[in-house]
């Protein structure tokens, strides 16, 4: 748990500056993993387990596979795993009865990924975004001409715009990085409040999507500073449970 709460204030910090090279091509941008874990692990996610602790998975068989994989679902919202279980109430009340949503960092499901595909066991995460935010994305994607229906995983928010055409960012410490956002509500506002102070800049700004999967293999697999400069801000819901739970340790 004390991973989960290694969080920066970041949803109040003033807009720094538009910065950056274009991101026309996440798949075209290695971090060390040590550095990837840094960026994944202060993200709060949820997961459901059962009494052992072991996550609730399902059966799913891949077209032309023989094998059947073990699917266990990754929760961006805290209130999307809590639905989940309330459902499940009324279809399974026994297996509900020993199930419970627990808070995991992203950087511990990604460490776990690794861990089983490097063993060959047959268990995938997948990322459940929330609807919420699909929405807002394709409307984003709509809005720019873009296909929605090529577009799949857990939607990321960044804001691009200026005279160079750069990317936003925010001061954290000394270094200036540029946030993705999983709630485009939370970018927004910090549009909103940077626009009244420099309108001549941030009123020509605009928010791109790209996805969280994308941007993870980027992480894992590609070569560029670019990716150095990158941190992710999760939903405010997500935060406040978690300061929730870090008040509560610490009584």
């Amino acid at each position: 748990m004390k991973s989960l709460i290694r969080l920066s204030a970041v949803l109040g910090v003033m807009v720094s500056s538009l910065i950056g090279p274009s991101l026309k091509d996440m798949s075209a941008l290695a971090l060390p993993e040590k550095e990837v874990l840094q960026k994944l692990t202060p993200v709060p996610v949820f997961t459901i387990t059962d009494q052992n602790g072991s996550p609730l998975v399902r059966s799913i068989r891949r077209e032309g596979n023989e094998v059947n994989s073990s699917v266990a679902g990754v929760f961006i919202s805290k209130s999307d795993a809590d639905a989940f279980v309330n459902k499940l109430k009324g279809e399974n009340p026994d297996l509900a009865a020993t199930v419970k949503v627990v808070p995991v960092s992203l950087g511990e499901v990604y460490e776990k990924s690794q861990s089983i595909q490097e063993n060959g066991q047959r268990l995938e995460f997948a990322y459940v975004p929330i609807r919420r935010q699909v929405e807002s994305a394709k409307a984003l994607l709509e809005k720019n001409g873009q296909d929605f229906n090529n577009f799949s995983g857990v939607p990321l928010f960044m804001a691009k715009g200026g005279p160079d055409d750069g990317y936003l960012t925010i001061q954290r410490g000394e270094k200036q990085v540029i946030p993705m956002f999983f709630n485009k509500e939370d970018l927004q506002g910090m549009l909103d409040r940077a626009e009244t102070q420099q309108p001549e800049v941030f009123s020509s700004v605009e928010i791109e999507v790209v996805n969280l999967e994308g941007v993870i293999n980027a992480l894992k697999n590609d070569d560029d500073p670019f990716l150095e400069k990158i941190i992710f801000i999760p939903p405010r819901e997500s935060l406040e449970f978690v300061q929730q739970l870090r008040e509560s340790d610490n009584k």
